[in-house]
């Protein structure tokens, strides 16, 4: 079910139960729903269909409680069987994934306590600012090439032409795939990227192919380490600790399913807000300098990763003084958090230039973005340059025609046609 913002604030709450948070057409404009949740009921049971099966959500929307939520790394924990019962577990999706796929459960927004602890010191250790740095260059040019080519037709679809392939090629070079292999990488990707379009199980292919040749780069690091990600992961130690190559595998699908896939979204849906706020865009022309404060308000405004990724109650609790059993879904609605107007003046306004602008966007606590970084940098270059260079930037359909992508999460679109 999906209505129009007016009609959200005034449903009655037991027809709102019903909404799919997960469907494209509420993904359009999902800002209407949630302030009405934060006005009546800050935290909100809903119905998700996970892996072909239903589970219960808890829904928390305030800006001040999804803060506590993200901070509270004891009541609420990522892993399910730190929270659930047995029969919790028997019934709960992807809590029992088949052997190839057990991988992608060992990573920093799987696992808790020390487990976590000591993933994230091995991994900070790869990941670090000189690293992301030394992609300012290679995602400038990627910048300048699409939007050449773009510029010459006169016309693109900003995510397949623009906002996919600059981070998705400086993803590959961070990594250190190797040039040759760039194609397959490249498909591998964008087939993981639309796993929350269509059915799970016609990525399985992809998922194990890209899983067979990501083992194989890794086992070739270890023998002869390169100047990239792969190898720094590889090498990374802390008193005689190391990643094993499941840990490392991992790291590298959540960057892929996780850090560049919001970077796509943000640099689409971000472009789209510009369009839409003209007054904002001159402003941003005007002044380049502004790019970085304005790619802070285009993470809060647009929602590129409107939910946080699942936690589990590890207790009974209360939220906001609702109930919640212990074992069940909790998330925290960053798009709403981000709206509240007890924490931000004039919330439903784009304002490039916001001030003390604290933005949930990334996270926050013990799960933080490690890639929000390199999603800052990509962002600030693409957008700069778009804005820059694209001076008839205008939609090529009309923006009720656009089409949002389904899925859980993240929020970004399928397609953005524009003329250049």
């Amino acid at each position: 079910m999906t209505l129009a913002t007016a009609d959200y604030l005034t449903a009655p709450l037991t027809t709102l139960a019903g909404t799919d948070i997960t469907a494209g057409t509420f993904k359009a404009n999902p800002f209407g729903f949630y302030q009405r949740l934060r006005e009546d009921a800050p935290v909100f049971p809903v119905t998700l269909r996970i892996a072909n099966r239903a589970q219960r959500a808890w829904l928390v929307t305030r800006y001040h409680d999804v803060l506590a939520l993200l901070k509270d790394d004891e009541s609420f924990v990522k892993n399910p069987r730190n929270a659930m019962t047995p029969e919790q577990l028997r019934k709960a999706p992807g809590t029992n994934l088949p052997g190839p796929f057990k991988v992608l459960q060992t990573g920093l927004l799987s696992i808790d306590g020390a487990a976590h602890d000591r993933l994230k010191v091995l991994v900070h250790q790869a990941f670090t600012p000189r690293t992301v740095e030394r992609m300012r260059g290679l995602a400038q040019q990627a910048a300048d090439d699409a939007l050449d080519a773009a510029q010459r037709r006169g016309s693109a679809d900003l995510i397949s032409e623009f906002a996919l392939p600059v981070p998705l090629l400086v993803i590959g070079r961070l990594l250190g795939v190797p040039d040759k292999d760039h194609k397959r990488f490249s498909a591998w990707t964008r087939a993981l990227i639309s796993i929350g379009d269509r059915n799970p199980l016609l990525a399985v292919p992809s998922i194990l192919s890209f899983l067979s040749y990501m083992r194989r780069l890794v086992r070739d690091r270890r023998t002869s380490p390169q100047n990239d990600l792969i190898s720094a992961l590889v090498i990374a130690q802390e008193k005689q600790d190391a990643l094993n190559d499941d840990e490392i595998l991992s790291m590298i699908f959540l960057l892929l399913s996780a850090g560049h896939e919001t970077t796509v979204n943000l640099i689409g849906s971000g472009a789209l807000a510009l369009i839409q706020h003209p007054d904002q865009l001159e402003r941003l022309r005007s002044d380049p300098a502004l790019i970085k404060p304005a790619v802070e308000e285009l993470v809060r405004f647009v929602a590129p990763v409107e939910q946080s990724t699942e936690r589990y109650a590890a207790h009974d609790l209360q939220i906001a003084g609702v109930h919640i059993p212990k074992g069940e879904l909790v998330i925290g609605v960053l798009a709403s958090a981000n709206r509240d107007a007890a924490q931000f003046e004039q919330p439903n306004t784009l304002d490039l230039g916001r001030a003390n602008n604290r933005h949930l966007g990334f996270g926050l606590g013990m799960h933080y973005c490690l890639g929000a970084p390199l999603a800052r940098l990509e962002a600030q270059i693409a957008l700069g340059t778009l804005v820059d260079r694209a001076s008839n930037l205008q939609l090529a359909v009309r923006a009720d025609r656009l089409t949002w992508r389904r899925g859980f999460v993240v929020r970004g679109l399928e397609r953005l046609p524009v003329m250049l």
